[in-house]
């Protein structure tokens, strides 16, 4: 019974001593843990953190010459815009040059004036004094142009910048071509200037009526006068 009850107590001491030695295994665990990092390790964290500042930096260098690179595209952007705007007034100057040369097939709206020969007058010794002579298409035309035609023609022939007319009895030649009477003025522009234009007191009408020329004045909405064509 002695040597039973001498067993159990060393079973306790070591069941104790067993338990201290995992008790203070756990605890040196937890010290190390929390304990401080060496010099290798804080080394680097060092670098590390300078590598991240290092390309934060770079960062902000890149996003700088980014901006400058953007204002300079915004830059040519806008001298672009420009040139784009003078290219297209330069297009839309060549179009019209090319209507005034004739050059071009137009289309829209505008006028259409008759000049017709007067009525025969048996006591009027001189037949010139009711037919319709160049000077009479002269002032239409004039007129015309002067109130913002875009296009003329005359019986259906165009005009163009060196165009003349000559009259001949009762015809006219236009660069080279006959055409008896009536005379049809065609004008491509906007109807209501060019209608007062002509309809102006003591303007061109008048005067032509006064010359004993039959005028007749016509909008149009829809005037088609196609190029002159070359020899």
């Amino acid at each position: 019974m002695k040597v039973k009850g001498n067993h159990v107590i060393l079973a306790l001491v070591s069941l104790v001593l067993g338990y201290m030695i995992a008790f203070s295994y756990h605890l040196t665990e937890r010290v190390n843990e929390k304990a401080p990092k060496t010099n290798k390790q804080w080394e680097r964290n060092i670098s590390l953190r300078n590598q991240i500042i290092n390309e934060q930096e770079r960062n902000r260098e890149l996003q700088k010459e980014l901006n400058k690179k953007q204002e300079k595209v915004l830059e040519f952007e806008k001298e672009l815009s420009k040139e784009a705007t003078v290219y297209a007034n330069l297009a839309e100057d060549t179009e019209k040059y090319r209507m005034f040369l004739g050059k071009v097939k137009v289309n829209g709206k505008g006028v259409e004036v008759t000049l017709a020969d007067g009525d025969y007058n048996p006591l009027e010794e001189n037949a010139n004094n009711y037919i319709v002579h160049e000077h009479h298409v002269f002032k239409v035309i004039n007129e015309l142009y002067i109130s913002g035609a875009s296009a003329v023609a005359i019986n259906g022939q165009r005009l163009s910048h060196n165009s003349y007319i000559n009259c001949n009895g009762p015809v006219i030649t236009v660069d080279g071509f006959q055409h008896p009477a009536p005379f049809v003025i065609t004008a491509i522009g906007d109807p209501e200037i060019l209608s007062s234009a002509l309809n102006l007191a003591g303007g061109v009408t008048d005067q032509l009526v006064n010359d004993n020329i039959i005028v007749t004045l016509a909008t149009n909405e829809n005037i088609t006068l196609d190029p002159i064509l070359g020899n």
